[in-house]
């Protein structure tokens, strides 16, 4: 026998009725970018590593140890499976010339690729939802993308300031982070003795990431590091305030954390997170934040964006610890079919009532005709569907079906099977006695 192959360690299938999770969660999104006026994007999962070596930093977490990359056989181009999906739409922008009309909102859903030790909420393929909006400089656009999650969280049944907590500060602009780098490293080496081995490695190229250390014995020394909001000037911190403002007038609790700073070094002026501390150390469930620089980093015209991601795998694992199940996807009704029924009239009837979206299952015949009623009657309660069509040759020589509630009582009627799409919508009600 041959060997079983298996998924990649860390690379999952996602299978009914787990997968009806996910797509309760993607309808969703769509529905609250649609309100926002978002329109969506799809990108390749494939691009030129120099775009992530470019847009993220060189010494990055994921361009130094996470990236999938490779060497294309045919023609020796380095490509790398997506990381993240920031760089990718801002590619795609630049390409098309995207922003010629104007600003634009832009979301995208699927698939990333990390390089990592997989764990409960970690791993190496993974799923984002992003928003990107380009064009746009002012503060309203920030706070707009901060409420929208606000209301994603809403919808999904989450408690914002409970279930899930929001962060924010400001990075300010490329000037002040200099000065700011500046008095950090000086700080820093000040207390060299205190640095563990990947903050002296990041000492002189991305000192500010020192400040998101998860390293305890380092936590002492780096809050009485520099901050980056003192070296702050008017208009940024105005940009701060004006966001900060927004979020007040619209109820939106909010944590300033001076230590924010994102994984990514095109972040400037808004950062932001959502956290949760019921996931363990895997507490951050979406951020981003403005990257005004990056479009003209990756050789577009200079333009304003600000975004955020949110990982879906994190997302539906914080749904299940707080109790939240997606709807129903049970079938509205089942069909029980008698041997000795023609498989036509059956057909016929079921499609018509498809055609009027009713969901109706069916149970496949064996090679010697139907199932024997008792089985198919089980089969129709484990649907979880609420009706039972069932199609007897008593029923169907009078051109009736018969149909019976499953779930909450009500007594068993007939109809005609030629009107079927007539008394259709009574099998997307609840059952009537």
């Amino acid at each position: 026998m041959a060997e079983i192959l298996k998924a990649i360690k860390g690379m999952n299938d996602i299978l009914p009725p787990e997968s009806a999770r996910w797509e309760w969660l993607e309808d969703v999104v769509r529905k609250v970018m649609r309100r926002y006026g978002y329109q969506n994007m799809r990108t390749p999962i494939v691009e030129p590593t120099a775009l992530f070596v470019r847009g993220l930093g060189e010494v990055t977490d994921i361009v130094e140890k996470e990236m999938y990359s490779f060497e294309d056989s045919l023609n020796g181009d380095k490509l790398t499976l997506r990381p993240e999906g920031t760089a990718g739409s801002v590619r795609a922008i630049i390409e098309h010339n995207f922003l010629y009309e104007g600003g634009k909102r832009l979301y995208y859903i699927g698939p990333m690729f990390r390089h990592e030790r997989p764990q409960k909420g970690r791993y190496r393929q993974f799923h984002q939802v992003g928003a990107e909006v380009l064009g746009f400089a002012g503060p309203d656009v920030d706070a707009e993308l901060i409420l929208m999650t606000a209301a994603l969280w809403r919808d999904l049944g989450l408690k914002v300031g409970h279930d899930v907590v929001l962060q924010i500060n400001s990075l300010g602009q490329p000037d002040e982070r200099k000065a700011h780098r500046a008095a950090l490293i000086t700080y820093l080496e000040s207390h060299a003795e205190l640095l563990d081995e990947d903050a002296r490695r990041r000492l002189h190229t991305n000192p500010l990431r020192i400040l998101d250390t998860k390293n305890p014995a380092m936590q002492a020394m780096v809050e009485g590091a520099p901050k980056l909001i003192d070296f702050l000037g008017e208009a940024s911190l105005a940009h701060f305030a004006a966001v900060k403002h927004v979020l007040d007038a619209a109820g939106v609790p909010y944590q300033v954390n001076t230590r924010l700073v994102r994984g990514m070094d095109y972040y400037n002026l808004t950062v932001f997170e959502w956290v949760t501390d019921k996931l363990g150390a895997q507490g951050t469930v979406c951020g981003g934040g403005r990257y005004d620089g990056l479009i003209e980093q990756l050789g577009g015209k200079p333009a304003p964006a600000v975004g955020w991601g949110l990982g879906m795998e994190r997302l539906l694992l914080l749904l299940q610890e707080v109790g939240i199940e997606a709807p129903s996807s049970a079938p509205d009704a089942f069909a029980v079919v008698f041997n000795g029924t023609p498989l036509s009239t059956v057909l016929t009837t079921i499609e018509a009532l498809r055609a009027k979206g009713v969901s109706v299952v069916l149970n496949p015949a064996g090679k010697d005709g139907p199932a024997s009623p008792k089985s198919q009657f089980k089969k129709a309660d484990a649907s979880g569907a609420r009706y039972a069509l069932i199609f007897g040759p008593d029923e169907v020589a009078q051109g009736q079906v018969a149909i019976k509630p499953l779930r909450d009582g009500g007594e068993q009627v007939s109809r005609s099977l030629a009107g079927a799409g007539d008394w259709a919508a009574s099998l997307l009600s609840a059952p009537q006695s």
